[in-house]
């Protein structure tokens, strides 16, 4: 994957060095129901976390990082992935009469950091949360990626980024809301249907990368297959038979391996949000 020309936006909070916030938040319990829900079921860390604020659970952290570039190569490669969203978005809402706006940040941080949506902790994976429009990521979870769930390689990563920025993308065009109204849990949800439409969101990034970037920022087409890798090592049926030996459809909240595979091809053949619409088919 070609990215080391490509530009660097500077939209990172780095708080990594600051040390794992341990007061208040959600509480061991809490960071344990997220991990488990991220790594058996596949439920969002945000959907865990939100569901545990509402409750009087959960409640945001002040904690503040350096912003602006980061100077070490692993962070660089998510500011300058970032920034290619960005440009991709930019111009995706601009051909429709509309003014993209870039999250609030990628913050990068160590064990646990204080969010919008409750207390993160690296265990839950990569998460974006509505409630302050960031995305929240502690760089261990690319040796995670690699090393648990077998998706190699920058382009493995970048389909992370990206997919977690296509959560971002929901909230500005309200299928965010809209999952909410459908349900949360089973292979037919609202939020099994808005995690594959992330999964297409990313593949439309990767179908326009290079195009907005002047080729700075490329992917090949077996970083394409990488992506796709990804996409399936992280479906609901894999993670729950590797989890616990069977695939239970009623807890489905992300989709099957083939159907992360199927919508992040759509987005990248199409490179149409409009092909994304996983709201609007009745098979997914």
């Amino acid at each position: 994957m070609r990215w080391d020309g490509g530009k660097r936006g500077g939209n990172i909070e780095d708080r990594r060095g600051m040390g794992p916030v341990a007061a208040g938040g959600v509480g061991i319990g809490g960071l344990v129901l997220a991990a488990i829900g991220y790594f058996v079921f596949g439920i969002s860390p945000s959907d865990t976390l939100g569901a545990l604020q509402q409750t009087g659970a959960g409640q945001e952290q002040s904690q503040e990082g350096f912003r602006g570039t980061p100077q070490d190569r692993d962070a660089q490669f998510v500011d300058v992935i970032e920034q290619s969203t960005t440009d991709v978005w930019s111009a995706e809402f601009k051909a429709r009469g509309r003014a993209y706006q870039r999250p609030a940040a990628v913050v990068l941080y160590d064990q646990s950091t204080g969010t919008g949506c409750g207390l993160g902790q690296s265990a839950m994976g990569p998460f974006y949360c509505p409630a302050d429009e960031k995305v929240y990521l502690d760089l261990s979870f690319w040796q995670e990626l690699s090393g648990r769930f077998g998706a190699q390689g920058e382009a493995a990563r970048a389909y992370v980024i990206a997919h977690e920025i296509g959560h971002h993308v929901q909230k500005l065009t309200g299928q965010t809301d809209r999952a909410e109204r459908m349900g949360a849990r089973g292979a037919d949800s609202g939020s099994v249907r808005l995690e594959l439409q992330a999964d297409c969101y990313a593949g439309v990034w990767v179908a326009h990368a290079a195009e907005v970037s002047g080729g700075a920022v490329s992917l090949t087409a077996q970083d394409i297959e990488d992506g796709l890798g990804a996409a399936a090592a992280v479906g609901d049926d894999t993670l729950q038979r590797q989890a616990q030996g069977q695939v239970m459809p009623d807890t489905f909240t992300h989709g099957t391996s083939a159907q992360r595979m199927r919508w992040f091809r759509t987005g990248a053949e199409s490179g149409d949000p409009a092909a994304c619409d996983t709201f609007g088919v009745n098979r997914l």
